[in-house]
């Protein structure tokens, strides 16, 4: 019986031991966790100046095209980011290997077509990047790059008289990004009947509040890009699909509004978009989906990546028909 008892003691104290271990064990778990977070993150020597936004511009055999990258540091050394080409939205990017102060990585094609990945190559040059853009079908463009603007504003904003974009009757006050152009004004409604060109303000602006009122067509697809760079879109979404950035609401790749609210195909939506720095405040149909989230960057088909300047308001033409029966902007003083 002594003998029984002893044993037991001696898997009791044992127990005590290996729990009072595993504790020491989750403390210190604890305590690592509690220590290495995002705040207290320590940028590696190697990455410095180059974690944050980019605007990019790619010189194209001549023609500059817009772009954008975004740098960001995961974890104690391992870097990440987000690109944008001049088309198509924002795409993640896996992996950003850097080596003797130049950095690299590899992405797939998204409606570019074609097989194999695009490399993106860079360095950091004085204050800016440069570096080479490679394609899936293996032509390389050298690009330049600097530092995005916050745009961060304060204090209240002081909103200006309404200025009619569109004044029921013809294009003044517009112009088309080529020849083929397929706007026209019936009735007191800007057409665009198919694909073709874009429709530009000879006007720009810096901080808004735009109303437009459209319809689509029955698998419409358009957009209302603000300061020529970051598109708003239009499209007919499915209502019983999950609300995302690509779909009616959305700012192109990157935010998505909160609900799908589209009145649908052949009748008229309404957009009450207020633009200031880069807080955006979207209202659709009547109901806010987006309430000041900031847009990071350029999304794919705006016309430059000087994201600091004013821009115009651009009517994108290049899909499919769409029409506008009113375009109003409340310009910030």
């Amino acid at each position: 019986m002594l003998k029984k008892y002893l044993g037991y003691g001696l898997v009791a104290v044992l127990s005590a031991g290996s729990f009072a271990a595993c504790n020491e064990s989750s403390k210190d778990t604890k305590q690592e966790e509690e220590v290495h977070n995002p705040a207290s993150q320590t940028i590696p020597a190697e990455a410095e100046g180059l974690l944050g936004r980019w605007d990019l511009t790619v010189d194209k055999d001549g023609k500059k095209a817009p772009s954008w990258l975004e740098i960001k540091l995961s974890g104690f050394n391992t870097l990440v980011g987000y690109f944008v080409g001049d088309s198509g939205s924002s795409r993640p990017v896996g992996h950003i290997k850097l080596e003797d102060g130049k950095f690299s990585f590899a992405i797939p094609p998204q409606w570019e077509g074609g097989k194999g990945d695009f490399t993106v190559q860079g360095e950091l040059a004085g204050d800016g990047l440069k570096g080479t853009i490679t394609t899936n079908k293996g032509n390389t463009f050298n690009y330049s790059g600097v530092k995005a603007p916050y745009l961060n504003r304060t204090g209240d904003v002081q909103w200006g008289d309404p200025i009619s974009l569109f004044n029921g009757k013809d294009l003044s006050g517009w112009k088309t990004s080529s020849d083929d152009s397929q706007w026209s004004v019936k009735d007191g409604i800007l057409i665009n009947e198919k694909a073709g060109a874009n429709l530009i303000t000879e006007q720009k602006f810096e901080d808004f509040k735009l109303i437009a009122e459209f319809r689509y067509a029955e698998g419409g697809n358009s957009g209302i890009y603000l300061r020529g760079r970051y598109e708003v879109q239009i499209e007919d979404s499915p209502k019983d699909r999950h609300p995302g950035s690509l779909y009616f609401g959305g700012v192109y790749g990157f935010l998505s509004p909160n609900a799908m609210v589209a009145a649908g195909p052949n009748a008229w939506n309404r957009y009450e978009i207020t633009l200031r720095g880069r807080l955006v405040t979207i209202v659709a149909n009547g109901k806010t989906i987006i309430s000041e989230q900031e847009i990071p960057g350029i999304t794919g088909g705006a016309l430059d990546s000087n994201e600091g300047e004013p821009g115009p308001i651009y009517l994108q033409g290049d899909h499919t028909g769409v029409e506008f029966r009113e375009i109003t902007i409340i310009p910030a003083k």
